[in-house]
């Protein structure tokens, strides 16, 4: 033993991801299962095959299989592999196991080898705990010792059949997998037109055995007495007589219904599985312990920009987030706070897509184990744009509600408060303008005073006629209106001003525009408003005004656009522009009230006003009206 070559590592298997899986299924599998290179050493061994040997799994690798085995089953083991090679049908066998603790394990063993592309010899073991059926099946030792009791006892369906296709033997589960009352009955039975659902198959099976002498795991479906169909899984050798002509087979036939309805179920979960990550509307990636990417479904791709085929195997998952952000999250990963070992519930984070923007993110992640090693880590990644705008515009809602509110209670107590300063004040534009009149006529120098008195007065009178625009106590008929026609009429008025002389006005009005339902004065007061705070924003060094009109993208509303060149207007103070009084013109120059009723107006008609603006970029209003049906 000492000049045989060092047993080959196993990582050609874990390399193969077929190999991998074998590992998952076997690995959780009813039997004890070992690989042994061709010198008998140990190169995979499975959990139960640990269990029954009492050894841990690293502990069985590199271990040779024989010794695991005591006199008699050394002999067993050898004279077994001997018969099996030469096609006597002895598949399985009793042995003892002997295991860590010294003590026997009588167990069903069970082999077949496998020349690799290589040349090299593998074989494989298995090994299934028969301690319990011990009595049993030694009292059918004590009555029955020859090799056909053994031959019946095998729970596996074996046959051997004339090269003709008749059967010359069989084993009792062979009948009761066929659902065949007698072995008389079953050996009576034409091959090929009676067990076989597809002839062709048959005749397959041959061309394969004559060519190389053996048929391993050959899929075909067979014919229950019933007429049933049942898959079966054969494996069989050719039968030589002393001219070393073939005469027949004898085949070992294996009852595959559950594991087909296994694989089934599995292929069906597997693709649920992968269908349910392909259609999941946030972004899923996994990556292996390097970081290579190895899973991107579709959602990735929409928000990467990236496509599955680019990503899979040639990305590292920092090509979408920096390196330390990626440690940070490992680090989350494994510790006890962010949901437990190998889980992350959730992690805010940026992520680039394919033309470097940054997109905010919602990561939650897992850690994927095989026992207790890290394979891979998964990660969910959450487009939290939409979030964030639904956020800010809910924010912007409620305001605009708070608003409305904080302006139904000052609009009443604006009126209240304009009708009662209506009727004095009237009594002073009347008695001053008296004075005046008589001052005039006498060349009294107070006639400048008593003009000013009548100056302040009526713009006394106007802020409370805008106190009653606010407060929606003045009378209000609404009729059909064309709003390109309103906004000409309010430049009619406006655009040979001193105010408006270094403005350029461009329009672009839509035509034809649908007619709305309004009032005319007062929508002409609200767009003489706009275009006159937009000419004041740009007085000192002139500038643009933009108007536009058009059809909303819904089409039951039309859009109205004062779009400046202005100072803009700081966005701290967005929120308060439209309150009353609130006003960021000199004293005596403004009231603070044109765009809060302006506001007031627009949502008397069922409209509504928007602001854009940056400090020092100019500032865009934007006022809806719904289409008059």
């Amino acid at each position: 033993m000492s000049n045989q070559p060092k047993p080959k590592e196993s990582s050609e298997l874990q390399s193969l991801e077929i190999a991998s899986m074998f590992q998952a299924i076997a690995g959780k599998g009813f039997f004890g299962i070992l690989i042994l290179d061709e010198f008998y050493r140990i190169e995979f061994a499975n959990g139960m095959a640990a269990w029954i040997t009492g050894y841990k799994v690293d502990e069985l690798l590199g271990k040779n299989f024989t010794s695991l085995l005591d006199e008699k089953g050394r002999t067993v083991f050898h004279r077994a592999w001997q018969m099996n090679y030469k096609c006597i049908p002895h598949l399985s066998y009793e042995v003892e196991i002997i295991t860590a603790a010294s003590t026997p394990m009588i167990t069903e063993m069970g082999f077949a080898d496998y020349t690799m592309q290589s040349g090299e010899k593998k074989y494989f073991i298995y090994l299934r705990d028969i301690s319990d059926q011990k009595r049993l099946i030694g009292q059918l030792r004590e009555s029955e010792r020859k090799y056909q009791d053994l031959f019946d006892q095998v729970d596996q369906g074996i046959t051997i059949t004339t090269k003709e296709g008749k059967f010359i033997d069989c084993n009792p589960a062979i009948l009761k997998i066929l659902s065949y009352e007698s072995k008389e009955e079953f050996l009576k039975i034409d091959i090929a037109k009676n067990l076989y659902t597809n002839p062709e198959d048959r005749k397959t099976f041959q061309k394969i055995m004559e060519r190389d002498g053996y048929v391993k795991n050959y899929e075909v479906e067979f014919k229950k007495k019933t007429g049933e169909k049942i898959p079966m899984l054969l494996t069989s050798r050719v039968m030589k007589n002393e001219k070393g002509e073939v005469i027949g087979y004898q085949g070992l036939n294996i009852d595959i219904s559950e594991r087909i309805l296994m694989e089934q179920s599995l292929r069906k979960e597997r693709s649920f599985l992968t269908n349910l990550l392909e259609s999941s509307a946030n972004c899923i990636v996994a990556a292996d312990t390097k970081g290579t990417v190895i899973f991107f479904n579709k959602a990735a791709e929409k928000l990467t920009g990236y496509s599955a085929e680019e990503a899979i195997g040639k990305f590292n998952i920092t090509r979408f987030y920096p390196l330390e952000v990626a440690k940070d999250a490992m680090k989350k990963l494994r510790s006890e706070d962010f949901g437990g070992p190998g889980k992350l519930e959730s992690l805010e984070i940026t992520l680039r897509d394919i033309h470097g923007e940054e997109i905010p993110v919602e990561l939650s992640a897992s850690i994927v184990y095989e026992g207790d090693k890290e394979v891979a880590s998964l990660g969910i990644f959450t487009d939290l744009r939409e979030k964030i705008k639904i956020e800010d515009e809910l924010h912007n809602k409620e305001m605009r509600l708070l608003q409305a509110e904080k302006m139904a209670s000052l609009g009443s107590l604006a009126a209240g408060v304009a009708h009662e300063i209506n009727n004095p004040l009237g009594g002073i534009l009347i008695y001053a303008n008296l004075l005046r009149e008589e001052f005039e006529a006498n060349n009294d120098p107070r006639v400048e005073d008593l003009k000013r008195i009548v100056e302040e007065a009526i713009r006394c009178r106007e802020i409370v006629r805008s106190l009653l625009e606010f407060g929606r106590q003045t009378e209000s008929q609404f009729e059909q209106l064309d709003i390109n026609q309103a906004i000409n009429d309010g430049l009619f008025f406006l655009e040979n001003q001193a105010l408006f002389h270094n403005i350029k006005i461009v329009k672009h009005l839509a035509s034809p525009l649908p007619i709305i339902q309004g009032n005319p004065n007062q929508l002409k007061q609200v767009f003489m408003n706009m275009m006159v705070n937009a000419a004041e924003a740009m007085s000192e060094g002139g500038g643009s005004l933009t108007i536009t009109t058009g059809i909303n993208s819904d089409p039951s509303s039309i859009f109205i656009t004062f779009q400046d060149t202005g100072i803009g207007i700081d966005p701290a103070i967005q929120s308060k522009i439209f309150d009353p009084f609130f006003t960021t013109k000199e004293v005596g120059k403004g009231t603070g009230l044109g765009l809060s009723t302006s506001y007031g107006i627009i949502q008397s008609h069922h409209g509504n006003i928007q602001v854009k603006s940056e400090a020092g970029e100019g500032a865009t209003f934007t006022i809806f009206l719904p289409v008059s049906q």
